[in-house]
């Protein structure tokens, strides 16, 4: 239940490169460099509800431990994932990156690897 709550971006490492890497478009990565989304989370025993705001869009996931789901981007695009709660760390699995969530302290730190490249995001609860 560590998860629960909504959670303001305030820095994020890296992010161009792994937008680049990922194919997003030039013109959606400039606008994601100031953009602070919001990330809400609810979890209900194994299922999760998450909801990612910017001013452009927001966009919600659900899934339940262990079970593949399809999960939406920010830019729309559709991928498989199974999410799995390995370490107190909510760890997401698509064929093309990991995406790893976990709590440290007061945050909320989020790490996503493709291949070498990686991206760090912090979120403090709002």
């Amino acid at each position: 239940m560590a998860f629960n709550g909504a959670w303001q971006m305030y820095s994020q490492e890296n992010h161009e490169e792994f937008f680049k890497v990922m194919s997003m478009p030039d013109t959606l990565i400039r606008i994601m460099r100031d953009v602070k989304p919001v990330t809400e989370i609810q979890q209900n025993g194994d299922d999760f509800v998450v909801t990612v705001k910017t001013p452009l869009r927001s966009t919600t996931n659900t899934f339940t431990l262990g079970r593949e789901s399809i999960m939406k981007t920010l830019d729309g695009r559709k991928l498989k994932c199974t999410v799995n709660l390995e370490n107190g760390k909510l760890v997401c699995t698509t064929e093309k990156f990991t995406h790893v969530r976990e709590i440290q302290g007061e945050e909320m730190v989020e790490t996503m690897t493709t291949g070498s490249t990686s991206m760090v995001r912090k979120s403090k609860r709002t």
